[in-house]
């Protein structure tokens, strides 16, 4: 009976290696696919950075094109205005009409039944650089005569907002990944050497650590942000804001890691490395830190939507981005005023896309859990 790994014989005599094991990766993927929360969050983290990247493709009108402000979304029909049935897609613009709102005394708006706008794929609209780099004017669905079409409705400024939340998902996702990668690596090496060195090392760096924790973030965000001018460039205000989280993001990851590492610390193949003068470098980084990366992983997968929460409640609160750049929580900032939620509630659509984020990273992240340390 042969196991994965063993040796045997051909007809000819000669020893075959029979190689049935799996590698690590090959069978955290086997069974990350059993899991279906972990594979819905897999695509929808695909998806959306399908979105970021395509943001310009995707959107049907150029973000800063004003139109009819607070306009309600357009849908798709495929009636005409006789209520007879058509093959081709189309949807009725919203405009101003002459009567007015009894109580607000604005223009009443609604739909325009006599100039309808035919739908189609792969329209031409406002001109982009598609990935930054390509000139194009393609959009993937559209009106077929270039016309703005508002699927989502419009905000306070007549600014598509479908359009906003695709192009937003950039900076909000460039934020959440920045800060992550940052405290990734400043978390993890300062846990593996704290954990590794131990001593009276150890003990000064974990001060330091437990200081860092024991600042109350929320406050401290706020002030931190409001030092900024307002009239400071944006790129500067977007950079402070990077380094505020990642500098009070890193400590928890970094407590993490140096339980991990006093562990591997005491194992054979460790000591054994010690014990022929292999330099410490090359133990943390090539015996200590492949043990460790599963939990980094899982981390990471689990730190990215508590990142975008944050960047969507200080974008609220209007101290995280500024425009003309768009983020979520820049566009949630129309969301203050009760009375304009309960009339237009459509300006609440940039939620939907932080729901969506943060399901799919802690969807993924519990898949990776799970496949990566299954008991």
């Amino acid at each position: 009976m042969l196991v994965p790994g063993e040796s045997t014989l051909n007809g000819a005599g000669e020893i075959v290696e029979k190689h049935g094991s799996e590698s690590y990766v090959s069978l955290v993927w086997r069974r990350l696919k059993r899991s279906w929360t972990g594979m819905a969050g897999l695509v929808m983290v695909i998806l959306l950075v399908f979105i970021a990247l395509f943001a310009d493709f995707l959107s049907p009108v150029d973000p800063k094109f004003t139109d009819v402000g607070y306009s309600r979304p357009e849908t798709i029909s495929f009636a005409d205005k006789d209520g007879g049935w058509t093959i081709t897609p189309r949807v009725y613009p919203m405009v101003e009409g002459a009567e007015l709102d009894p109580i607000t005394y604005q223009p009443l708006i609604g739909p325009d039944y006599d100039n309808p706008r035919y739908l189609g794929f792969f329209v031409k609209g406002a001109p982009y650089k598609l990935l930054w780099l390509i000139p194009a004017e393609r959009h993937l669905f559209g009106a077929t005569d270039g016309k703005p079409v508002h699927f989502l409705g419009t905000d306070k400024f007549g600014r598509d907002v479908l359009s906003r939340a695709l192009y937003g998902s950039r900076i909000s996702l460039m934020i959440a990944l920045t800060v992550v990668s940052i405290v990734t690596v400043v978390g993890t090496t300062v846990g593996m050497v704290s954990g590794y060195f131990g001593g009276r090392f150890d003990v000064w760096v974990q001060r330091f650590v437990e200081l860092v924790l024991a600042f109350p973030q929320l406050p401290l965000y706020l002030a931190l942000t409001s030092l900024i001018p307002v009239t400071a460039p944006t790129s500067v205000f977007l950079a402070f804001v990077i380094f505020v989280m990642s500098a009070l993001g890193w400590a928890q990851l970094s407590r993490e890691v140096r339980g991990k590492t006093l562990a591997l610390a005491r194992i054979d193949y460790v000591r054994a490395a010690m014990a022929i003068g292999a330099r410490d470098r090359r133990i943390i980084f090539q015996h200590i830190f492949p043990n460790v990366m599963s939990h980094v992983i899982v981390a990471v997968t689990l730190a990215i939507p508590n990142v975008v929460l944050l960047e969507s409640f200080l974008g609220f609160l209007g101290f995280a981005v500024k425009p003309p750049l768009i983020s979520w929580g820049l566009m949630l900032q129309d969301t203050s005023n009760y009375s304009a939620i309960g009339s237009y509630p459509w300006i609440l659509a940039p939620v939907a896309f932080v729901f969506a984020t943060v399901f799919a990273f802690n969807a993924l992240g519990d898949g990776l859990r799970d496949a990566i340390d299954p008991y």
